[in-house]
């Protein structure tokens, strides 16, 4: 599980189900931080749950939850984008459950809907076919693989960073995103 470091010392399991270490009096401006930060969670999101209006609802209830919380502890000052990339991700790893049980109740079905990458008319029509193809091999990852990926290469998040957000060692970060890179080059028939 996740730990999130809190003001007075003790860790909080960071979880969209359990956002109890924010509250709406906290010292933050919960205004501010969508405003700051709406868009780049939201494209976080999509690269994990693999399609927009799904990332733009794991958004939506990571800030609703927040919000609805009654008051709670304090994180540390700086800490506040740490937690939500922490809620966010574990609201995507949530989407993957639900998934996985719709897949399981469907028998087997061609579910390709949940498995495509849906995007706006916009997005389709500036998106390259190389592009599409490296998304693609990226959905096809193990979603560790694909989460470190997506926190280094995407948010340039460091080897440190990496293993906080997902409770890992950075020899672990280290070693996830080799692997990840050399199944990425294997399946788009580049060398690694």
């Amino acid at each position: 599980m996740n730990q999130v470091p809190l003001a007075d010392g003790a860790e909080h399991a960071g979880s969209a189900a359990s956002l109890d270490g924010l509250s709406p009096s906290a010292a933050l401006d919960l205004t501010d931080l969508f405003r700051q930060h709406h868009a780049a969670l939201v494209r976080l999101a999509a690269l994990l749950v693999h399609d927009m209006p799904t990332a733009e609802d794991v958004i939506q209830d990571v800030f609703a939850a927040i919000q609805s919380r009654p008051a709670g502890t304090r994180l540390q000052p700086g800490g506040e984008l740490t937690y939500l990339r922490v809620c966010v991700i574990n609201g995507c790893r949530s989407v993957h459950r639900r998934r996985a049980v719709v897949r399981r109740v469907a028998g087997g079905r061609n579910l390709t809907a949940l498995d495509t990458l849906q995007a706006s008319a916009e997005d389709e029509a500036i998106r390259a076919e190389e592009r599409q193809q490296v998304l693609s091999a990226l959905a096809d990852l193990p979603a560790r693989r694909r989460e470190v990926l997506v926190l280094r290469y995407y948010l340039g998040m460091s080897e440190a960073q990496i293993a906080a957000t997902l409770g890992i060692s950075p020899g672990t970060v280290k070693s996830t995103a080799a692997r990840a890179i050399a199944a990425l080059a294997k399946k788009l028939g580049e060398d690694a």
